[in-house]
């Protein structure tokens, strides 16, 4: 016997509109946490919101507190729903929102139920934004399936697999930060430019894997800048970025981090602008932050560290090009965060001890954080430079000194 799989018929019906909300007047019955998913996407479409409720979550009283809403804090009265052109029933109790469904049927006025969607006389469809695009689904009832097909077809258009565009990007170039090191770190915005690029310029700390998700048309050039050995001159990486822009490409620079944060980005941006080349910057989750992060070492902590210093290590503390003032930096008692300073790692040490540092101040080194080697090495400003040894320790590594890096999940209860 030969079986057949269809794909289910929806079981409600639903025709697909756009409403235009500007100014008009939309009732929501309960603040709670629903009301709170469902009131900023309101809230942005220009709709006069009127909440009915005798308490709220703090989001929403924010909102209200803010201008942004009107809150009349009391339940729901037969006729609340006067002159109104949309309706929320998310209240507590069902009896509440089947009376302002009802209420809502009389008066002819579309109303979403938020706890039997079926009872309703509209539906909120799975939504996302990308680029100026609202997409929405609707799967007849079936939420997880609406979500799903949603994520799939946002998560296409960002990587570009699906091509949103009605026109050719304009030539110029984007300066993306690609955070970390894992792909899933890039901002959502740097991930939807690169799905349209028609050349990318990457480096060596660059999320890998997002080079694999290019379309074969797309031209990618290697400048990684390895430490300590052979680099691409940036006077080279600029001129293949006006270069490439000047013969009508969209060129992304994918970087590391974040392209402000020792990345040399803004000289980039200086010369396309110099160039007459079109050039933004696309901010990306630095490394100073989010490798402690994934390392457990929170940068602050209440009654723990009040400042966050980040140094750039690629010159020497004796250095006559170094901008550093390190004596100052070893008076400090917060979080000092060292970049690029593995292989002068004893040289900053002994400097901060050399000016007070405590050298029992704890050091933590996280090396390829986010990665799937990454590791973690602890040890003191005394013996850290012994340790980074010891472990064979290489870039990229960010090192993460004073008393957060001995923190542990129970001291931070």
């Amino acid at each position: 016997m030969t079986t057949h799989s269809a794909t289910p018929e929806p079981a409600e019906h639903h025709y697909f509109a756009g409403l235009d909300l500007t100014g008009k007047r939309v009732v929501v019955v309960g603040a709670g946490t629903v009301a709170q998913r469902r009131v900023p996407r309101l809230i942005n479409a220009g709709a006069r919101v009127e909440i009915v409720s005798p308490e709220a979550t703090p989001a929403v009283e924010a909102m209200a507190e803010a201008g942004e809403l009107t809150w009349h804090r009391r339940r729901y009265a037969d006729g609340d729903l006067a002159d109104a052109w949309y309706a929320v029933a998310c209240a507590t109790g069902s009896e509440v929102n089947a009376a302002v469904a009802a209420e809502a049927d009389r008066e002819r006025i579309f109303c979403v139920r938020a706890d039997d969607a079926s009872q309703g006389t509209a539906v909120t469809p799975a939504v996302a934004e990308h680029d100026g695009l609202l997409v929405g689904v609707l799967a007849g009832g079936a939420h997880q399936r609406s979500a799903a097909v949603r994520d799939a077809l946002v998560e296409a258009l960002r990587t570009g697999v699906a091509d949103d565009r009605a026109e050719p990007p304009v030539p110029g170039v984007a300066l993306v930060g690609g955070g970390p090191g894992a792909p899933d770190l890039i901002t959502v915005r740097g991930r939807q430019l690169l799905g349209r690029a028609d050349v990318v310029i990457t480096d060596r700390l660059a999320p890998r894997e997002l080079l694999e998700e290019l379309g074969p048309h797309v031209e990618v050039v290697d400048a990684s800048k390895i430490p300590y050995g052979r680099a691409a001159n940036q006077d080279v990486i600029n001129s293949l970025l006006v270069e490439h822009a000047r013969a009508g490409k969209f060129v992304v620079r994918l970087k590391g981090g974040d392209p402000y944060v020792f990345g040399r980005g803004y000289e980039e941006l200086l010369a396309c602008v110099e160039a007459g080349v079109a050039v933004t910057a696309v901010p990306g989750i630095t490394s100073a932050f989010s490798v402690p992060a994934v390392a457990d070492v929170p940068v602050t902590h209440r009654g723990v560290a009040h400042e966050v210093v980040v140094v750039s290590g690629h010159v020497g503390p004796h250095d006559e090009t170094s901008l550093v003032d390190w004596p100052a930096l070893a008076k400090l008692k917060g979080t000092l965060v060292l970049m690029m300073a593995v292989k002068r790692i004893g040289e900053f040490a002994a400097v901060l001890l050399e000016h007070g540092r405590d050298p029992k101040s704890p050091v933590a080194i996280v090396q390829e954080g986010t990665m799937r080697t990454q590791a973690t090495v602890r040890s003191t400003l005394a013996e850290v430079a012994d340790a980074v040894a010891e472990q064979d320790v290489k870039p990229p590594a960010v090192i993460i000194i004073g008393p957060v890096a001995d923190l542990t999940p129970q001291s931070r209860r």
